[in-house]
């Protein structure tokens, strides 16, 4: 499911360094437009670091970042990129509506606009009704969602998703998942997304990119099982998981799984300590 054109995003040799202390090491990865690809590896080995310098808010000690074929700088004061992390981080005092037009309004988009935006948005992850609620009254998938939809409010070609459904139940994170593909399918936009569920990165990805314990390397790309499904065949109002589940049902999931939990345990077994 990759797409044309520049790359999403584009690494080439990236280290980070936090004083003495050396988060990743050399990581060179090219992500396709339209393509879904996650990160997965132990506790501290990078994940998290290696995104925020995608999004320029770290800065990398050495190598080089581009993003949708500009520099991270400057793709971040472009609005290229939408960003999610597992808190939702809505404000409260702002309607559900207001919250997906924030990221449009500190930009100086005009109201109206605004407010076309924010209601095409809050169809595409069926939450048209909530528009003028307020975020306690939204349920945690809900207010995920609601969450995306501002991350997706500038028209970016890159979301970047840190863990976003780790602080939910299962089955809603099951729905949640199903939503975020089709969000994907619909929208085209580029996904690189931290987690640290083997299935899940499996069952949502078109690559799972395994790091290695700190410093963060990559030391396998393994091939995910992203559901060759149109976009039509997950509605807003559904939100029904099934052509997840159809995946998961799969021998091909299942040694997909077995492939990156393999390539965990060797990187584990292999690195050397912490530098």
């Amino acid at each position: 499911m990759t797409g044309t054109g520049t790359a999403a995003v584009e690494l080439q040799g990236v280290d980070k360094a936090f004083g003495s202390v050396r988060a990743l090491a050399g990581v060179d990865l090219t992500i396709d437009a339209g393509e879904f690809v996650s990160l997965i590896g132990p506790s501290g080995c990078g994940k998290s670091t290696l995104l925020r310098v995608v999004a320029d808010l770290e800065e990398p000690t050495a190598g080089s970042v581009a993003v949708a074929g500009t520099s991270a700088r400057q793709a971040r004061l472009d609005q290229r990129y939408g960003i999610a992390f597992q808190q939702a981080g809505l404000l409260d005092w702002r309607t559900v509506a207001e919250n997906v037009e924030l990221p449009l309004q500190v930009h100086g988009v005009g109201k109206a606009e605004r407010r076309r935006r924010a209601a095409e948005l809050l169809e595409l992850v069926g939450l048209t009704e909530f528009a003028g609620s307020r975020p306690a009254e939204l349920s945690g998938g809900m207010q995920q969602r609601v969450a995306i939809a501002r991350a997706l409010a500038p028209s970016p070609r890159l979301l970047l998703m840190d863990e976003p459904f780790g602080a939910l139940d299962e089955m809603t994170r099951e729905r949640m998942q199903a939503e975020l593909l089709r969000i994907a399918g619909e929208t085209g936009a580029a996904v690189l997304f931290v987690t640290h569920s083997i299935p899940e990165a499996v069952v949502l990805s078109d690559r799972v990119v395994v790091m290695s314990p700190r410093p963060g390397r990559i030391t396998e790309i393994i091939a995910g099982r992203r559901p060759p499904v149109a976009a039509d065949d997950l509605v807003p109002d559904s939100l029904d998981p099934e052509a997840v589940e159809d995946v998961r049902e799969t021998g091909a999931f299942f040694e997909a799984v077995t492939a990156v939990r393999e390539a965990l345990r060797k990187g584990a077994a292999t690195d050397g300590p912490a530098g």
